[in-house]
């Protein structure tokens, strides 16, 4: 059984933005800008992933 995934890129810094978002960015385990990982597809990563459009990308 193969677990789907999603490739996502953080693309703008987290400075100036409030700390949850930091720390949502970190969860999704981004520590360097434009990084790209790719994580399980989930409702909860899904959900981290739409808290943050404005920092993060779904990269195709």
């Amino acid at each position: 059984m193969t677990e789907k995934k999603v490739k996502i890129q953080y693309y703008r810094s987290a400075i100036g933005f409030n700390e949850k978002q930091k720390l949502i960015v970190k969860g999704l385990g981004f520590n360097k800008l434009n990084a790209t990982r790719e994580v399980v597809d989930t409702p909860a990563i899904r959900g981290m992933i739409a808290k943050v459009p404005h920092l993060v990308r779904i990269v195709k």
